[in-house]
């Protein structure tokens, strides 16, 4: 088999298949649903607030006691999940800052989100408030 030029050394995905998670850390988060993967049970997730790395947009392992099927689209909830860390070497960050700008990525850590429950958080009082201060 030929290797291609931008394929990614072995000695890095080693690491990253064998990152050590952190203990997990708990959070609540209010957002909303973006897309369902009833077959996978996973749920790809809108937050207002960033997580330490920035990001806004997360995919969570839906605990079996939640139904993804009554779970609706663009409906504000507040998450309750764990954020799972596992830290990479400064030696593998550096092998992706050093990519070609097309492939360049900044990491130092692997992340994985176990969604623990889920509440349907009701916002009819604060949209109606939003659209009384619409100016025309």
């Amino acid at each position: 088999m030929v290797k291609k030029k931008d394929d990614i050394p072995e000695w890095v995905t080693d690491e990253i298949k064998n990152a050590k998670f952190q203990k997990p850390k708990k959070m609540k988060i209010s957002g909303y649903v973006l897309e369902m993967y009833q077959e996978d049970n996973k749920i790809d997730t809108q937050l207002y607030d960033p997580l330490e790395d920035g990001r806004q947009i997360v995919t969570m392992d839906v605990s079996e006691k939640i139904k993804i099927s009554e779970l609706e689209k663009g409906i504000v909830y507040e998450f309750t999940f764990e954020q799972h860390k596992a830290p990479l070497s400064k030696k593998v960050s550096e092998f992706f800052d050093q990519l070609p700008e097309e492939s360049r990525i900044e990491i130092d850590a692997i992340y994985d989100f176990k969604l623990k429950s889920i509440k349907l958080i009701d916002e009819s009082d604060s949209s109606q408030a939003s659209e009384d201060n619409i100016e025309e």
